[in-house]
């Protein structure tokens, strides 16, 4: 046969107008649904949603006794509080709480008479060492955005939340077929000549590294009709098919010739040493590539060209991992007792690398699944300053968190759909939230360790929301405050609300437990308001101490039982089936600084606001007006 010379096309591309061709032409991965104790490592394809809370009842957090916290004020070390058995229960870690109990005191805590009295020489204070619905993640709340890979502390969280199936995406099957007449199967008694064929155990190694099921077919003597079969053979059976040695042009290298048999040739030779011979082919949306039989260049091209399409696949982008530096947002303090550590959340804002810890409850599997990083406290260490420039473990690659918009302050669902489709058009994007409350945001963002906040201030002199909190917080400008939504606010009752509730009025009826909001958030100043306005003192609400930090957690609590009204959104009501008792309308916007506006990742969440998808999502959750989304409403 006539041999051509082969091509130089350099690297980049080479590997980009193959991935294009391949893209083109339809190549895509799959979808299917596996049990999730078994979808470690997969790839989700659509976001997945908690199905039940975790946790799912008021647990113990300790052993001890269960008690109303109420009986046991005005215990001191000279005045101690005795209780007899009647009065408590006695409850091990995990342990549903008893009725008309609110709060567990340690074993350790309790000293006991000979008459079985339990002797106090502290008070309880309500909801201590209790677990409450919800704590690690509530029902309904986005678990994990669609093309996320599944840790295994993601498995333990939705296993956690009562997912039992997961959809991902299908791993792709790679084929590899080794050819030529002085390839044998490796021995330890090789004969002159022979060469033994060991690749194969090295690129299923990588394959099965990135994801893919690898499967290693008969090695093919030199023969174009026979590496024809094997090629057709293989193309039957899997997504990609790797074609082994035969890339040159030496005369009995037929890889070209065959791949021209049964599809297409993009190129045959890519500028790089090694791995020049590499042949880019593919049959209708199946990727053909003819690998280099030297085991070092066929390592390379699978690095450049295979992996980058693997990734196509699986919508993700390249990351590597390492430690580094990032300064505390917030104090974290520890005992002296024990080396500790702590989940943190990590982003790149203002040019520095801030990290926010999580929470770290021993049961809030979440947090570690939200984790980029573990910022270690070592024993004798009191813990560290706000501030403080700490050295981190990468639990994500730091490329990743370059990438990683950080929006702080008050909670709503529409910041996890946002999420999930700026991931949806970036892979290399990811959005992280943290559940603040306004004001947490508003200084977050003066402090510059955030790119965003999630606002919605009641000013209560006019009834405008949120601008004269900007003119207040930042006097030289500087931000913008981006539209978002309306949002109905209202109360959260049972279903068929049983106590008969109407308005905020009803709770300080006797009999009536509230379920609120922490200090500082937008809808804590709105009950406040609403209270003041109504003439109502705040300190007869039982309840109104007991803070959640989201509404879908407010929302929980009530489903479950152990609240009878909160202040929230609709669409934590509809999410929970409950009852909805409308209050009034208020504007949740976006706080962006000047510092932020003009970067990618803050044009590419505008895009997402303004997009159809978020407004069919946004109003599939129900109780907003969507109007002009990622519209500029006021510049400071």
């Amino acid at each position: 046969m006539a041999f051509e010379y082969l091509t130089n096309i350099p690297l980049e591309r080479a590997r980009e107008e193959y991935r294009a061709w391949m893209s083109q032409a339809g190549f895509a991965a799959g979808t299917e649904e596996v049990p999730t104790a078994a979808a470690w490592g997969r790839t989700t394809s659509a976001a997945v949603y908690a199905a039940i809370c975790a946790p799912h009842y008021l647990a113990s957090a300790m052993d001890g006794i269960a008690l109303e916290a109420a009986r046991t004020y005005g215990a001191t070390e000279t005045t101690p509080v005795t209780l007899p058995p009647e009065a408590f229960r006695m409850v091990d870690t995990g342990d549903p709480v008893p009725e008309g109990c609110d709060a567990v005191v340690m074993i350790e805590d309790v000293v006991w008479g000979r008459d079985g009295c339990a002797r106090l020489h502290a008070p309880a204070v309500p909801w201590q060492h209790i677990r409450q619905i919800g704590e690690d993640v509530c029902a309904r709340e986005m678990l994990l955005t669609a093309h996320t890979v599944v840790t295994p502390a993601a498995v333990g969280a939705m296993l956690a939340s009562g997912v039992s199936r997961v959809p991902v995406l299908k791993k792709p099957v790679v084929g590899f077929i080794p050819t030529g007449d002085e390839i044998v199967p490796p021995t330890a008694d090789p004969g002159p000549g022979d060469i033994l064929e060991f690749n194969s155990a090295i690129f299923s190694g990588m394959l099965a590294q990135w994801g893919a099921e690898p499967r290693v077919f008969p090695i093919v003597p030199d023969r174009l009709e026979e590496i024809v079969r094997a090629l057709d053979h293989a193309l039957e059976q899997c997504d990609i098919v790797l074609l082994g040695a035969g890339s040159s042009a030496g005369r009995e290298d037929y890889a070209a010739a065959a791949i021209r048999r049964v599809g297409e040739v993009l190129c045959h030779g890519i500028a790089i040493k090694p791995g020049k011979p590499a042949i880019l082919g593919r049959k209708k949306d199946r990727p053909i590539l003819g690998v280099p039989g030297y085991p070092v260049s066929g390592i390379l091209v699978l690095e450049e060209i295979l992996k980058p399409l693997l990734l196509d696949w699986y919508h993700a982008a390249p990351l590597p991992g390492e430690n580094c530096q990032a300064v505390l947002s917030r104090p974290v303090v520890s005992g002296l007792k024990y080396q500790e550590f702590v989940r943190v959340r990590l982003g790149q804002v203002g040019g520095k690398l801030v990290a926010s810890p999580l929470g770290r409850g021993s049961g809030l599997v979440t947090s570690f699944m939200k984790a980029d990083g573990i910022l270690t406290i070592p024993q004798g260490t009191e813990g560290y300053e706000a501030g403080t420039l700490a050295e981190v473990r990468l639990l994500r690659p730091a490329a990743e968190l370059e990438n990683q918009l950080v929006i702080t302050g008050s909670h709503d669902p529409l910041l996890d759909e946002a999420a999930d489709l700026l991931h949806l058009r970036d892979p290399s994007l990811r959005m992280c939230s943290t559940h603040a409350g306004s004001m947490g945001g508003i200084m977050a963002v003066r402090r510059g360790e955030a790119h965003g906040a999630g606002i919605h201030l009641l000013d209560e002199r006019d009834g405008s929301y949120n601008r004269s909190y900007l003119e207040r917080y930042f006097p030289q400008g500087d931000v913008r405050l981006v539209e978002c939504v309306g949002r109905t606010q209202g109360l959260m009752v049972p279903k068929g609300n049983p106590k008969g509730l109407q308005g905020v009025e009803d709770l300080c009826r006797e009999g009536i437990r509230y379920v609120n909001r922490q200090k500082g958030s937008g809808t804590r100043v709105l009950i406040d308001y609403l209270c003041k306005k109504a003439g109502i003192d705040t300190a007869c609400i039982s309840g109104y101490s007991r803070e959640e930090f989201t509404h879908t957690a407010v929302a929980a609590q009530i489903a479950a039982g152990s609240g009878d009204a909160g202040l929230g959104i609709l669409s934590a009501a509809r999410l929970y089936g409950l009852d909805f008792l409308p209050l009034c309308q208020e504007q949740y916007d976006l706080l962006i600084p000047d510092s932020a506006w003009d970067s990618p990742m803050v044009r590419q969440l505008l895009e997402v606001l303004r997009s159809g998808e978020f407004r069919r999502r946004v109003e599939g959750l129900g109780g907003y007006r969507v109007e002009h989304p990622g519209r500029v409403r006021a510049v400071f």
